[in-house]
């Protein structure tokens, strides 16, 4: 399909609130469907690996009193990840391919940026509502010390999401099948989930390994989220943020780069 991209649109600010009716309409009508993910996921989390699998170890971790205070925040920031991964792959897909609403959007004022901010908008949304929800909870079982700590690591689990989210958004708009999408959690997605230092510190890999972990955006999030939770911050957290904000900022040009190609002619 061939359109043009509009060039009397408003401002984006003006764009970006048009578009609230639409992404809150469609939360109504899905949000039974992220209810497990949102309420019910951090309690399994907690109960699976910080209980009955902290359970086996003694001692501290990674320079946490425990076990349970060590994967906790591992946790937050993974699960901010799986977030922001799963609102921008098929739902893109879809807006594209299937019910074609990203055309119907571009015969409007809207313009590509606007849909791609738009979009990440309610991406921010999910991120904001299920990283509140699992910091109330870890709240609850005593993980942090402070009220400024908690809220440091709400801050860097939503950071982490749209660092991760926003390049996968990019590759989105130039995928052509879902089945790409396998790919990502595959050899993206999973790998960090498990090798990023959600579970156990990095430092137990091997060299190698333990250098490409240190490269992955979940890994930077973790540490975030964990220095949060622990109130040891230091400059090195600076690193941390400034990667993220880079990666967000880099995957967010691309997308709209991507989506200009794959809609506009």
């Amino acid at each position: 399909m061939t359109t043009v991209e509009r060039s009397d649109s408003p401002g984006l600010l003006t764009m970006l609130g048009r578009q609230v009716d639409k992404w809150w309409t469609t939360y109504r009508r899905t949000w039974k469907g992220s209810a497990v993910s949102s309420f019910l996921e951090p309690w399994l989390y907690i109960a699976a690996m910080g209980v009955l699998l902290g359970g086996y170890i003694n001692g501290g971790v990674g320079g946490a009193s425990s076990y349970f205070d060590f994967v906790a925040p591992g946790l937050l920031a993974a699960n901010a990840m799986m977030i922001g991964v799963q609102e921008v792959m098929w739902p893109v897909m879809g807006a594209i391919k299937w019910d074609k609403s990203y055309y119907a959007m571009l015969a409007s004022p809207l313009r590509i940026k606007d849909i791609v901010f738009g979009h990440l908008g309610y991406v921010a949304f999910r991120l904001l509502l299920s990283a509140s929800i699992f910091t109330v909870v870890l709240s609850a079982v005593g993980i942090f010390h402070s009220v400024p700590g908690a809220l440091a690591a709400f801050g860097s689990a939503v950071l982490t999401g749209l660092g991760i989210a926003t390049p996968v958004y990019g590759f989105s708009c130039g995928a052509k099948s879902e089945q790409s999408f396998a790919l990502i959690f595959r050899l993206g997605v999973m790998p960090m989930f498990l090798f990023s230092g959600a579970f156990f510190p990095i430092s137990n890999l091997p060299p190698t390994l333990e250098w490409i972990a240190r490269l992955t955006p979940l890994y930077h999030g973790v540490e975030l989220c964990r220095a949060s939770t622990l109130q040891d911050w230091s400059a090195t957290d600076l690193v941390h943020v400034a990667y993220l904000v880079t990666l967000a900022t880099v995957g967010v040009w691309w997308a709209v780069r991507r989506l200009t190609r794959r809609l506009v002619v």
